[in-house]
């Protein structure tokens, strides 16, 4: 079992960054693949990025491309979403999401992950 805690999230002026964090408690963190995905109003949830738990291996939808980082120290049990140059299009709830993985694998799709936090919200103001 592994329970997850999202922090960072909070309103910003466009163009503006913020960096959100998911602690992970329970289980041993270091052989779970990673992702964040986020929730407009009105729209259904959908992936933002994704991490291996072994080599660091990262995956993004096109829409934050070049835009956001997403990161772990599994010292800390902690992933990160870096999200620079943010648009009013970003506002949405993020949520982290775990799963048990191969080394090197990561997941896009939501059926993917078996763990979720409560999500932070984030607003950017044009």
């Amino acid at each position: 079992q592994v329970q997850l805690v999202e922090s960072g999230g909070g309103l910003v002026q466009a163009g503006g960054s913020l960096r959100l964090s998911c602690a992970a408690s329970g289980r041993t963190f270091n052989n779970y693949a990673m992702g964040w995905f986020r929730q407009a109003p009105g729209k259904e949830r959908e992936f933002v990025a994704a991490i291996s738990w072994s080599n660091g291996r990262t995956y993004y939808a096109d829409s934050v491309k070049g835009r956001f980082t997403i990161s772990r120290d599994n010292a800390k049990k902690t992933v990160y979403l870096q999200m620079n140059s943010l648009k009013p299009e970003d506002t949405a709830v993020y949520y982290c999401a775990a799963r048990p993985a191969y080394r090197g694998t990561f997941y896009n799709t939501q059926t993917a992950y078996d763990y979720w936090g409560q999500g932070t919200q984030v607003t950017v103001s044009s």
